[in-house]
């Protein structure tokens, strides 16, 4: 019998007019953007549909678009009956994704995953304004060759793995002249490096202020054991109880993203259906490399409310 997980994107799959087809089609995802520009006290909604891009891609604005865009489609998708017919049994979410799952799962309201969400992107912006890093993605080697190029590329600097994407693709994060030099010297390992359009040194050391600042935050939030399963991206398995959504959630912000490890995980427990709820498709290219036997269907514009693949 076919096993269903949901997954949800993280930063980076913001875009202009992200959630303004499911709002034209779908009082659900309506509402939920009226609720966050109240809970915020200012107007999300028109930067998620109208922009400018620069306003939204900032950390701070994009982490909360992101998350009520997310938790947005996923109304429209219940409005329409997509998520009875579903009937997932465990989620997931890549980084800041990793809230709007727990929030859709049962593990915290949506008022109080909003607010924690718009604060550990205020956190990691101020983090990231306050040291000079980047991230490079390399491709096409595994993860003892990806340490072999930040040995030799630190020289006494940050830099460290940050995402472990799929087969072939690690992110990794550090001071901005660390970075260089693994870009540079990447092609001698055998790798192809990227550098990537980031305002900080994200899942690093250099995002320690931003652990310490967040941990007050959770401390403060209401959370309880979810209805659903949730998988850590941290720890690559399930969050056990409120404490360790709490403790996971803290780590996170500095630790690398195991997001191969944690969709492994879930395969190997039967789940051959991911269905991509938000903006972007990133998720769904990923799961294709990580296993190409599961189905990986995407919910990220509002024509798939009328297209839904069998």
């Amino acid at each position: 019998m076919s096993k269903t997980a949901i997954i949800f994107p993280g930063q980076g799959s913001q875009v202009v007019g992200m959630g303004k087809d499911f709002a034209n089609v779908s009082e659900a995802a309506r509402n939920v953007y009226s609720e966050a520009n109240r809970i915020l006290g200012w107007d999300l909604t028109g930067l998620c549909f109208e922009g400018p891009a620069d306003r939204l891609n900032g950390t701070d604005v994009s982490q909360p678009a992101i998350f009520v865009t997310s938790v947005a489609i996923w109304h429209a998708c219940v409005e329409r009956g997509l998520v009875t017919d579903w009937a997932p049994s465990a989620m997931a979410g890549l980084s800041l994704g990793e809230y709007t799952a727990l929030h859709l799962a049962g593990w915290f309201e949506f008022e109080a995953g909003l607010r924690l969400v718009a604060e550990r992107g205020r956190l990691m912006q101020s983090s990231a304004t306050a040291s000079s890093g980047g991230m490079v993605s390399i491709m096409g080697v595994d993860e003892p060759i990806v340490n072999a190029i930040c040995s030799e590329a630190a020289e006494g600097e940050v830099l460290a793995p940050a995402n472990f994407n799929c087969p072939g693709q690690i992110v990794i994060s550090g001071s901005k002249e660390a970075c260089d030099r693994a870009a540079a010297i990447a092609d001698r390992h055998g790798a192809r490096a990227i550098p990537l359009v980031v305002a900080g040194a994200f899942h690093s050391p250099l995002m320690q202020p931003a652990v310490v600042g967040l941990e007050s935050a959770l401390r403060e939030t209401e959370i309880v054991n979810g209805k659903l399963g949730v998988v850590s991206n941290v720890s690559a398995d399930y969050h056990a109880d409120p404490d360790s959504v709490r403790g996971l959630l803290r780590e996170q912000v500095a630790k690398p993203i195991r997001w191969q490890a944690s969709i492994e995980r879930l395969v190997a427990e039967g789940y051959d259906r991911f269905i991509e709820v938000g903006p972007g498709r990133v998720l769904t290219g990923l799961m294709r490399k990580i296993n190409r036997s599961a189905k990986a269907l995407n919910f990220s514009t509002a024509a798939a409310l009328e297209q839904v693949p069998a």
